[in-house]
């Protein structure tokens, strides 16, 4: 049972130490950082989307992507969709900047999602994917009811 914990919670780990680790060494051409990166991506592959839904699908706090919106906006990656006076409620896109950055980490995840998926069949990497999803949501779970 111990090597059971110790080999998942140490695989997981080091795949989001790695994870982050690609973020930031291959995006540094663009001078952006993880949360960067995740911003962009997502708002690329969803056209639009409000500081609240990014925190949602990015999985990081209101404050680390309230800093990465400003920076992007500052830099000319994204730019509001509409007028709104509340912040956290107005839709996000990206600028022309942004769409050529989008495209070219979208590319590059993919590719790396490739590499990383080498030796692995889609029934295989179908099969992990939804192991790791009831994983994630069990765990889930535990924490609303045990620590809500």
């Amino acid at each position: 049972m111990q090597e059971r914990f110790n080999t998942f919670t140490v695989l997981i780990a080091k795949i989001n130490r790695t994870i982050r680790r690609i973020k930031t060494e291959k995006m540094a051409e663009f001078d952006l950082k993880s949360t960067h990166v995740s911003c962009l991506y997502y708002l690329y592959i969803n056209e639009t989307l409000t500081s609240k839904e990014l925190c949602d699908i990015c999985m990081e706090d209101k404050a680390s992507v309230s800093r990465s919106i400003e920076y992007l906006e500052n830099n000319g990656y994204i730019k509001p969709a509409e007028k709104e006076s509340k912040r956290y409620k107005r839709l996000l896109e990206l600028t022309e900047k942004g769409k050529t950055v989008g495209e070219r980490l979208f590319e590059k995840i993919n590719n790396i999602l490739d590499q990383a998926s080498d030796g692995i069949s889609n029934d295989e990497r179908d099969t992990m994917y939804r192991s790791l999803e009831s994983i994630s949501d069990n765990l889930q779970k535990i924490c609303d009811k045990n620590y809500n």
